[in-house]
């Protein structure tokens, strides 16, 4: 099954039958923009992190995206994403503990635009999900194994975004919800009836542009505001229907001062189960602050 959906991965950009170029999210809102922004985030968080979490030295997202489209005029665009999470942990030897592997491959298509700030886009996301181990999921004792034990799972995500312009605060829009579901036999067995399968995302984004004298162009973000809800559904051991555990909550303020280039400062506060690979059973609540990078990029 892992060999068959790698091969969906690739094989879906010969299905686009499109080449690959450089997206430039500074020109109008178009599948490029929108894929910028919503593709998720590269930062590192600083070791002062506030709350249940584990003492952490950092923690690192690392989430370039490959662009692939036929023009630049063009509707529809592919994005390969070789996303990685670590952690390293304050403890002897720094040690850097099952990073998380989520390679995915998204399509984006531009549905209308009734003018160039104005859009409304769907998109389809194939992803696997790992920790790169092969040992029992469980010890002896009927915990999980978080050092070695194995964790993947493998899914597929569905949505609409809305994209509008505020003219009033020269600032964009975002709103995105989407449906992931991870079939039962794309994930290992250990996973079954411990793990959500069919996840609600819901997302909203603000981000303000600097005034410039020159309207025509467009600056990167100076202040954006992203506030992100996922609920849970189906069986999950110990969880009942209405059960807190199945709402996941997080809220990043980002703040890009004009002396930087390319990397800014950002605050977040997260509540919700632990998207760290096979920590999922642990409930994090935790403030944390660090540096982002790529422009208009969460």
């Amino acid at each position: 099954m892992k060999r068959v959906l790698f091969c969906i991965f690739f094989g879906g950009f010969f299905f686009i039958q499109a080449k690959g170029q450089d997206a430039d999210p500074a020109s109008s809102t178009e599948p490029a923009l929108i894929a910028h922004v919503n593709q998720g985030n590269s930062y590192i968080t600083f070791p002062a992190d506030i709350g249940n979490i584990e003492p952490l030295w950092f923690e690192a997202n690392l989430s370039p995206g490959f662009y692939i489209r036929k023009s630049r005029n063009s509707r529809l665009i592919g994005v390969l994403t070789p996303q990685i999470i670590i952690r390293m942990y304050q403890e002897r030897s720094f040690p850097i503990r099952t990073p998380s592997y989520i390679p995915q491959i998204t399509a984006y298509y531009l549905m209308s635009a009734d003018n160039d700030k104005n859009a409304l886009s769907i998109f389809g996301k194939i992803a696997h999900h790992s920790n790169g181990q092969d040992g029992d999921f469980y010890l002896e004792n009927g915990k999980a194994n978080l050092l070695s034990g194995d964790f993947a799972t493998n899914y597929f995500e569905a949505g609409i975004i809305k994209t509008s312009f505020i003219s009033r605060f020269d600032a964009y829009q975002f709103l995105k919800t989407s449906l992931e579901v991870h079939p039962r036999t794309w994930s290992v067995d250990p996973l079954a009836g411990r793990y959500s399968t069919v996840r609600w995302h819901n997302t909203i984004l603000f981000f303000k542009l600097p005034v410039t004298e020159n309207k025509n162009i467009r600056q990167k973000a100076q202040v954006s505001l992203k506030a992100e809800t996922t609920w849970m559904f189906g069986r999950v051991k110990g969880w009942d229907d209405f059960s807190s555990k199945r709402l996941n909550i997080k809220l990043t303020v980002y703040y890009h001062p004009t002396f930087l280039e390319d990397i800014g400062l950002f605050a977040q506060i997260y509540h919700g189960m632990d998207y760290y690979n096979i920590y999922f059973n642990h409930q994090l609540k935790v403030i944390r602050f660090g540096l982002m990078t790529e422009k208009l990029r969460f």
